[in-house]
C-alpha cells in the first residue's frame, strides 16, 4: 500500500488536499486540468456535465495506474477535486484581480 505523507499546512485547503494524494497520480491533476480545458471548449458539453466527466476520467486514470482498488478510487476522486478546485482557486483568483483593476 502506498505511504501518504500526514503533515498539516495551515491555512491553504488547496495543499491540504494534496497532501493526501499519492506522488504516483500526481501527474492526472494537470491531464484532467488539460481535459477540462478541451471538454469547455466543446459546444455540445454542458458545463454541468464537465466535472463528471472529469471524475471518470480521474478515477479511470487513477486505476489503470495504480490498480483496481477502494485505495484507487479514492485517489481518482482526490485528484479530480484537486484539478477542479486549482482551477476554481485560479479562475476565480484572476476574476476577482480583474475586477479590482476595473474598480480602482
Amino acid at each position: 500500500m502506498h505511504k501518504i505523507e500526514h503533515e498539516m499546512v495551515a491555512g491553504d485547503g488547496y495543499m491540504d488536499l494534496l497532501q493526501y494524494i499519492v506522488d504516483e497520480a500526481l501527474i492526472i491533476v494537470p491531464v484532467l486540468w488539460v481535459v477540462g480545458v478541451f471538454l469547455k471548449q466543446t459546444p455540445f458539453i454542458p458545463n454541468w456535465a464537465i466535472v463528471w466527466v472529469l471524475l471518470f476520467l480521474g478515477v479511470t486514470l487513477t486505476m489503470a495506474l495504480l490498480g483496481v482498488s477502494i485505495f484507487s478510487l479514492m485517489q481518482g476522486i482526490l485528484v479530480t477535486g484537486a484539478a477542479v478546485m486549482g482551477h476554481q482557486l485560479l479562475k476565480q483568483t484572476l476574476k476577482g484581480f480583474n475586477s479590482d483593476d476595473q474598480s480602482s
